[in-house]
């Protein structure tokens, strides 16, 4: 679950606006704070950030699994980790046990290490992540 790495980092209100403004699960009174400096209405602050993770902001830890339990996920691929679905078990492992978050965390990493990624005409670096060139 590489989404751990969000446990640091922020991002721009045009890509949590919509969870701010529609999503049903979400803590309300999150969702007020943020909506405070992401205005409904696009394109008025889109470029405003925020936390990924509100408790803990700067410090890698395992407070970002908590807030995905509290319904305070930023992004809404986020609190989908927490929402009824087959990865809740792993979500609560992990908001429980630091120790047991931080050597997944460092293991899955040096496995993302070890990919050999594709290149030349076999690969392609994206513009944009979500979009093919």
């Amino acid at each position: 679950m590489h989404a751990g790495a969000h446990t640091i980092g922020q991002a721009r209100c045009v890509t949590f606006r919509g969870r701010i403004y529609n999503d049903p699960n979400i803590n309300s009174s999150f969702a007020n704070r943020r909506q405070e400096s992401c205005p409904s209405t696009a394109p008025s602050g889109d470029a405003n950030l925020a936390p990924l993770d509100p408790q803990s902001p700067i410090a890698f830890d395992n407070k970002y699994y908590k807030n995905l339990i509290n319904q305070k996920g930023l992004l809404h691929s986020d609190q989908e980790l927490f929402n009824g679905g087959p990865t809740d078990s792993l979500v609560k492992k992990y908001s429980n046990n630091p120790e047991t978050f931080s050597s997944d965390f460092a293991a899955s990493m040096i496995k993302m290490g070890d990919i050999s990624p594709l290149t030349g005409s076999n690969g392609e670096i994206r513009i944009k992540c979500g979009r093919v060139n």
